[in-house]
């Protein structure tokens, strides 16, 4: 059973944001934030730290902790 631990897709929604968006941001593929959105693949700590400064979020609300 996949577990869901990010929540990067639903934060993206409340700022009005997009994949292609946070991808330019980072300097990685669209289809590399895609996987980390449907959890098939989770960005580093370094990542999951630049993610929560753009999107201007603790890091622990990109997190779910209760999937863990």
């Amino acid at each position: 059973m996949k577990k869901n631990i990010n929540r990067i897709k639903v934060v993206l929604v409340e700022k009005h944001r997009t994949n292609k968006w946070l991808a330019e941001q980072l300097g990685v593929t669209p289809s590399t934030v895609s996987k980390w959105c449907t959890n098939d693949a989770q960005p580093s700590i370094e990542t999951l730290m630049k993610i929560s400064v753009l999107l201007d979020v603790k890091t622990d609300d990109l997190l779910r902790f209760d999937e863990l």
